[in-house]
């Protein structure tokens, strides 16, 4: 296996790590097992990624960082709601 495609696997899985969750949370309606701390903390960093590669012009670091920030946010997002709702 070459640097390249090392690099899109890891690319790749880190993306999707937390659409699992994601989904699991929408089914359930609750996210009680969830930190607020680890998708909160995981946004803020894809994010920070992602701005870095606005800044480098990098557009595989960009959009590798999208899916994550997008699902670490709703992430977030959720576990807020469900406690808002008594669900958490």
């Amino acid at each position: 296996m070459n640097p390249t495609h090392v690099g899109l696997v890891a690319g790749t899985l880190t993306s999707i790590a937390a659409v699992p969750q994601l989904i699991k949370t929408l089914r359930t309606r609750h996210a009680r097992d969830i930190s607020i701390w680890q998708p909160l903390l995981l946004a803020v960093g894809v994010a920070l990624w992602m701005i870095y590669g606005m800044l480098i012009h990098d557009l595989p670091l960009i959009l590798a960082n999208i899916i994550p920030l997008v699902c670490n946010a709703m992430l977030t997002a959720l576990k807020l709601h469900y406690r808002n709702n008594g669900n958490c």
